[in-house]
């Protein structure tokens, strides 16, 4: 049977069409290696849109359901239902050989491969698409991604929300409907490869708790150990060395497994080591003390200043509008010079006032100063430099200036050489108004009609713009999500990265610092998401990040010889939560030779927090950046 329409023309699919299985899990919690799955439903569907299989089944996790007000399974539902390890033969049978397809498609992935790794089996699953990520390439008219939102755009009808079964089954639907919009528009699919990945790799680990002091600085010579001091062991030690972290973690220390500028002290029974960590001491001067030292020093660990966490102000009773839109905050110009790989070296945070910026009235679409204003403008062709500042121009005039096509997309300018990109045909077929560059001198007001695609239309933020996140109730929302995007090409691969930072601009541990290696921070709170090849998300949950992270930057590094001159503009977007709609974009694209950038921040100031759009780039790799904010990688 077709899951959509028995009469489904499927001729459309060309490049799109695969063997799928529709996923959809039920689960505990939000964390896949803490919580566990309840429920999972896989259907299977051919390339010509047939259902070639469904299964599904509650799920007995051994644990606490958690949240049963969202997903209404209780003990007594789950109870005698079968563990995942007695089904996961039959599951892993019908993922094999195809693409796992599902909204929101990295959360089911780590909770499956979680779940097969508990069982002691591998997840049969070499790429996976996300209906979400798609829908950010199609960018439909709707006010937010929402499997139920997306379900009523599309005309796809659903009965039973968080129901594992019925969510796959209306999956089905988006994903077709989803598929024809990407065929219509020319879009690569965002698929993302997921190679096999050691099974350690999904093996339940406890947290890192992160140190609650702040770091005081180096071990004075003679002088005690204070609490939040950072400490680093190497070499051989007499005492097993979990003792020694444990016993130093105990008394308030910060242990890191690498040194840095901002080590306090290494702990060593071989100064003369050849150890990374020893030339590194060497290099920064970091003072180094032996095993015994050490042990004599933890019988007395002075006390320390503790991370002083934001206040949250419950505001007073006015209506919560749109986003304070902040100052315009000057960001230093893109360097190509290599800096110092130092804190110092790296852009700091203009000073600012702790107070939002009056509310300034938005001038109303087709207004002489912004005359571009809910417009969405594609730049083809041209030079590097001169794409750049059309675009430029295009936010200046109130517009938003996109990166690839889309269905939001309302004009095009085109520069020379333009007419011989791809998507040109495209653009033709369906009926997009192409511009030259002087459109833009004196361009043409919007209709109502043209500009009102969505209730709520993004933010377009400057580089350099900064703009307040909402506080319902006093507290941010439960998750934002800040995704990278940029136009798909071969030849090179882009890194999102995220650093949480102290009040020192520094990392508190090793585990602060997120990249493809490590895509989750010790509590959870900070993750990387890999929505396609040219689409990489960190999502932060601000309420619960720890006191001491006081700024987290997002940035991204380039590898080989390709610079993000070759990249082009990167635009990034703000969403609270990973299917809300984008509240503020930005277009950076001054970069031309650097390989590494930093692509925006999101930051306390007072009881409010901040996201500045940055776009500054540098020459040097990811390694000296990521010295820089005190935290080392080893080869």
């Amino acid at each position: 049977m077709s899951l959509v329409s028995t009469s489904l023309d499927v001729p459309f699919m060309g490049d799109y069409a695969y063997d799928w299985a529709l996923v959809d899990v039920e689960t505990s919690g939000l964390i896949a290696r803490r919580d566990r799955v309840l429920s999972v439903a896989v259907i299977t569907i051919g390339p010509d849109g047939e259902q070639t299989g469904e299964f599904s089944t509650l799920l007995n996790p051994g644990c606490d359901p958690g949240p049963v007000n969202v997903h209404g399974l209780t003990v007594e539902r789950l109870h005698g239902a079968p563990t995942f390890d007695q089904v996961a033969g039959r599951i892993g049978a019908m993922l094999q050989d195809r693409v796992l397809v599902a909204h929101n498609a990295q959360f089911d992935y780590d909770f499956l491969a979680y779940e097969f790794a508990r069982a002691r089996m591998w997840l049969p699953v070499s790429q996976r698409l996300c209906t979400l990520a798609l829908n950010r390439q199609v960018d439909p008219p709707t006010d937010d991604m929402k499997l139920g939102t997306l379900a009523a755009h599309y005309g796809v009808p659903q009965q039973r929300a968080h129901d594992a079964l019925d969510d796959t089954r209306v999956l089905a639907g988006i994903l077709w409907a989803s598929l024809r919009e990407a065929a219509r528009l020319d879009l690569p699919l965002p698929l993302v490869t997921c190679p096999p990945r050691a099974e350690s790799q999904f093996t339940p680990k406890p947290p890192k708790s992160p140190c609650a002091y702040r770091n005081p600085g180096r071990l004075a010579p003679g002088g005690p150990l204070q609490q939040g001091m950072k400490v680093a062991i190497t070499g051989e030690t007499a005492h097993a060395r979990a003792e020694l972290v444990g016993r130093a973690v105990a008394t308030g220390l910060n242990m890191m497994t690498s040194v840095s500028r901002h080590t306090s002290v290494l702990v060593t029974n071989e100064p003369a080591s050849d150890s990374a960590k020893a030339r590194r001491a060497l290099a920064e001067g970091v003072p180094v003390i032996d095993e015994h030292t050490f042990l004599r020093l933890l019988a007395d660990v002075r006390p320390g200043a503790a991370h002083q966490a934001a206040v949250a102000v419950v505001p007073v009773a006015e209506p919560e509008a749109e986003p304070v839109v902040g100052p315009v905050e000057p960001v230093p110009t893109t360097t190509t010079a290599a800096p110092v790989p130092e804190a110092a070296a790296l852009p700091t945070t203009a000073p600012d006032v702790s107070v939002p910026a009056p509310r300034q009235p938005e001038p109303a679409v087709g207004t002489l100063d912004r005359p571009l204003a809910g417009r969405r403008v594609l730049v083809l062709g041209g030079a590097h430099a001169d794409a750049a500042a059309t675009r430029t121009r295009i936010v200046g005039l109130g517009g938003s200036a996109a990166v690839n096509l889309s269905a939001s997309v309302t004009d095009v300018v085109l520069l020379p050489g333009g007419e011989g990109d791809r998507r040109m045909s495209r653009i033709t077929a369906l009926g997009l108004p192409v511009h030259d560059l002087h459109w833009l001198t004196a361009p043409t007001a919007a209709s109502p009609a043209e500009a009102a695609l969505r209730l709520q239309q993004p933010h377009v933020m400057p580089r350099g713009g900064v703009i307040d996140l909402p506080m319902p109730h006093g507290r941010p929302a439960p998750e934002w999500y800040v995704t990278a995007s940029w136009a798909p090409q071969s030849g090179y691969e882009v890194d999102v990265v995220a650093f949480l930072l102290d009040e020192d601009e520094q990392v508190t541990c090793d585990g602060d610092f997120i990249f493809y290696g490590a895509p989750e921070s010790p509590a959870g709170t900070v993750r990387l998401l890999t929505g396609g090849p040219a689409e990489q998300t960190i999502a932060l949950d601000l309420a619960s990040l720890p006191p001491a992270t006081h700024k987290v930057v997002v940035a991204a590094a380039i590898d080989g010889a390709a610079t993000f001159g070759t990249v082009g503009a990167i635009q990034i977007g703000a969403a609270p939560g990973s299917s809300g709609a984008p509240l503020a974009r930005a277009t950076l694209d001054a970069a031309t030779t650097e390989r590494t950038m930093l692509l925006a921040e999101i930051y306390r100031r007072g009881p409010v927090w901040r996201l500045r759009a940055v776009g500054q780039g540098y020459d040097h790799g990811l390694e000296v950046l990521v010295r820089g904010y005190g935290v080392d990688i080893a080869d």
